[in-house]
């Protein structure tokens, strides 16, 4: 698997990539926004490890410029800034996930592994549909209508998950820990703000509202009732 790690800092560099490569993943490196973007945009990645203070561009804009072009790989962000509002505007920016600095390794290879993995371990062959939207797991694409829906790499795996359970009510513990393979401080909204990102591209100027929210309980995915 290829990664690009966009760090400015050279000895948390170094032991990111020296960790990296030895998992056996090819690892590129940038240490600057506006280098990392070129990267981005010129070569293919599996995913990107994004710091947000960087030298010339920041990690917000470069995770902008990278979403205008490319809107599948999936994008880690490293940061010492680990507020909630820090992480949703990053998730924001386009980015999957938001790793707090600092961090043990072993969490940053769960954090890849599970985003890379995109909550689909099924048969690869695998279609999930509802109504009129569907999921093709091998292709990793998702159309409501027959209309291309672009979704990040987390957007994706949340679909998936919630496809896979159709009908049943999920709660955002089961999310995290199916999905994000972790949790989060129980007072965070970042579920609340990825169901929020799906709809608007999967519910927006649809009648038949698809995701639906149980006050105290947590989301289903069904058919709107008539």
């Amino acid at each position: 698997m290829k990664i690009l790690l966009i760090e400015d800092e050279p000895k948390v560099a170094a032991f990111i990539k020296k960790g990296l490569e030895e998992q056996s993943y090819d690892v590129d490196q940038a240490y600057d926004g506006t280098f990392g973007v070129k990267m981005a945009l010129q070569h293919e990645y599996d995913l990107i490890l994004l710091d947000v203070i960087l030298p010339h561009i920041n990690g917000l804009d470069v995770c902008r410029e990278i979403r205008k072009h490319n809107n599948t790989v999936a994008i880690l962000m490293l940061t010492a800034l680990g507020s909630t509002d820090d992480k949703i505007t990053g998730l924001d920016a386009g980015a999957d996930d938001y790793l707090t600095k600092p961090f043990e390794f072993k969490e940053l290879l769960a954090r890849i592994r599970a985003l890379t993995r995109r909550g689909t371990d099924s048969n690869s062959g695998e279609k999930l549909s509802i109504a009129d939207l569907e999921l093709d797991v091998a292709k990793k694409t998702v159309t409501r209508g027959g209309k291309p829906i672009n979704l990040t790499a987390r957007e994706f795996a949340l679909l998936y998950y919630l496809l896979r359970n159709q009908g049943k009510v999920v709660s955002r513990v089961d999310i995290t820990e199916q999905v994000w393979e972790t949790s989060f401080d129980t007072g965070s909204n970042v579920i609340d703000v990825y169901i929020n990102f799906l709809r608007k591209k999967i519910d927006k100027g649809y009648e038949n509202r698809l995701i639906h929210t149980l006050v105290g309980m947590g989301y289903v995915l069904k058919e709107q009732e008539q």
